[in-house]
């Protein structure tokens, strides 16, 4: 598995963002084997579609407004709210108002950084 070897300050605008389209960038702020700290960038209606994955998950809404959906249940949360997705639940969230989710994944999501 791979190992970040950043020192133990990263700056923001050192880091470059990640073009996923639809409205949607990403930045890899750091990881290592166990844990990854991503922030993800959304315009007014961009989508992170419905999906699953193996990693426990914790985000908080830095900026904007997001209808979360997880399990099949909805709520919308803004700036300081923040949302839990336990291993393999169905989840994903539409950008009500431009903003941010500063996402936490354990252990690190290695097809972040094989893409």
């Amino acid at each position: 598995m791979q190992q970040n070897t950043t020192k133990a300050f990263i700056e923001d605008a050192s880091l470059d963002w990640q073009d996923m389209g639809g409205g949607v960038k990403r930045k890899i702020m750091c990881y290592d084997n166990r844990v990854m700290l991503v922030k993800v960038q959304f315009e007014t209606g961009a989508v992170g579609a419905l999906h699953s994955h193996f990693h426990t998950q914790i985000s908080q809404v830095d900026s904007g407004v997001f209808e979360v959906e997880i399990a099949g249940e909805k709520k919308v949360l803004k700036a300081g709210d923040a949302f839990y997705v336990t291993p393999d639940a169905v989840h994903g969230v539409v950008c009500l108002e431009a903003g941010m989710l500063v996402d936490v994944f354990s252990p690190m999501r290695e097809d972040f950084i094989n893409q």
